[in-house]
């Protein structure tokens, strides 16, 4: 049945930025499963080469591993020739690139009259290259490749984008203010490019994944040495009502449904993947 609802998809050829990290290996794979033809990118080309070998041999569908920079325009350039050249023209975009680091990261969640004397671990310790980092990696990395990649999209008037944001697009958690900023820009402008797009057949959603235990954000939620929850990993499942961090594979439903014609009235949404979390209000 799920074949048949999906068939559409069979044969496309998808883009997928960030495709060797966690998340962005899980719906290549779902999108492999249903025959899409997936086309790895990564800043790390030995994660993006083992992806795609992985994903061909499990799967006997073609998938292409290319090393790219999305931040760096010319290297998306330079690799949207050589995927034409060998995958075939590019139907869809994931822009799944993205992550935090410890370097925009408040060591406070907030300040107190007790913290006037440490107020550099709070919001004035920030640091603006820490900062500029993450956002432009969230967010400039979002932008530069839906540049590049939708053009073809937008002359043959058919293409699917999705960009991934966040849970704190909506209420931005304390001690990431850059992540929190730049997935509420991935927002806005999945709503603009959507409105933009919408007369000429390419459509562009948002996915707002809940608390999934990446490489990037494990630092915060876990103990290093104990393997354990920090009390923020503890906060965050008492406030999600399903009481667990979502597996990498609970977004592929969301994702295929996205992708495919099943919802092809649908653009300029962001749909939550969350167990719950954007529904409770702590009480």
């Amino acid at each position: 049945m799920e074949e048949h609802i999906l068939k559409d998809l069979k044969g496309k050829v998808c883009v997928i930025t960030g495709g060797g990290g966690v998340l962005g290996n899980s719906m290549a794979r779902g999108l492999a499963s249903v025959g899409v033809v997936t086309v790895i990118l990564d800043i790390d080309e030995a994660a993006a080469l083992k992806v795609a070998d992985e994903i061909s041999r499990e799967y006997d569908v073609p998938s292409y591993g290319y090393k790219a920079d999305v931040l760096d325009k010319s290297s998306l350039e330079e690799v949207k020739k050589q995927i034409v050249a060998e995958a075939g023209e590019i139907d869809m975009l994931i822009n799944g690139a993205g992550g935090n680091s410890p370097k925009a990261t408040t060591k406070l969640e907030e300040l107190t009259e007790h913290d006037l004397d440490k107020l550099d671990d709070g919001f004035f310790g920030l640091e603006l290259e820490g900062f500029q980092k993450v956002f432009d990696l969230n967010f400039t990395g979002t932008l530069l490749p839906s540049l590049v990649f939708t053009r073809d999209m937008v002359k043959r008037q058919k293409g699917v984008v999705l960009n991934i944001s966040s849970m704190n697009s909506y209420k931005p958690l304390t001690k990431i203010p850059a992540y929190s900023a730049a997935k509420a820009s991935v927002n806005n402008f999945t709503e603009w490019l959507a409105v933009h797009f919408a007369k000429v057949g390419v459509r562009v959603n948002a996915m707002a994944p809940g608390f999934f235990l990446t490489n990037q954000n494990r630092f915060l939620l876990t103990d290093e040495k104990t393997g354990k929850l920090t009390p923020r990993g503890e906060k965050i499942i008492a406030n999600t009502p399903m009481g667990v961090f979502g597996e990498p594979d609970d977004l592929n439903g969301t994702v295929l449904y996205l992708m495919s014609d099943l919802s092809r009235f649908i653009t300029g949404i962001c749909i939550p993947v969350d167990g719950g979390y954007s529904a409770f209000g702590g009480v």
